[in-house]
């Protein structure tokens, strides 16, 4: 039989890697604070068992996981431009060129932007889900996954002319 993190906690891994990845753009960093999460989490195994959500609570930590690296490596203020820092694409072989040119596009925009999309698109969750997630109303998701999807839409349009 499973244990409770082998059953609840593990299958997060990959959802709560990409959304760390995409917070500190450092794949070596995101793994290192995924697994002090996961560390705290098997510690707190029982008191998570009864915790109404779960999920939440894991993004939560790890969210303030990299708050807490952040502060201790003086990097708060770099948080504003996250947004602007140059990514190395990987995997770009495997996926579509239309789907490549997309993400590209998705991390040009502002980091809330990117953390709705990624939610929203590429794992799957409900407005409901990421309002909790990222302790934000319905409105701002809805506005904010709004806004990406429409600045995605219209690079894309940009980019077929001038090309």
């Amino acid at each position: 039989m499973k244990s409770f993190f082998e059953a609840h906690i593990w299958p997060n891994r990959g959802r709560l890697y990409r959304l760390v990845y995409l917070w500190v753009r450092d794949r070596s960093l995101a793994e290192d604070m995924l697994q002090n999460v996961f560390e705290k989490s098997y510690a707190r195994e029982e008191e998570l068992s009864r915790h109404p959500n779960l999920s939440g609570w894991l993004v939560k930590s790890l969210k303030n996981e990299v708050l807490m690296h952040f502060r201790q490596t003086k990097k708060l203020e770099a948080l504003d431009g996250l947004e602007e820092l140059p990514v190395e694409e990987s995997g770009a072989a495997e996926v579509s060129e239309a789907a490549g040119k997309v993400m590209r596009l998705v991390k040009s925009l502002p980091l809330r932007q990117q953390e709705i999309f990624q939610l929203r698109e590429v794992e799957g969750l409900s407005y409901e889900e990421i309002a909790g997630h990222l302790e934000v109303s319905m409105e701002q998701v809805k506005v904010n996954l709004h806004r990406a999807r429409k600045s995605i839409r219209e690079r894309m349009i940009n980019q077929n002319i001038s090309k």
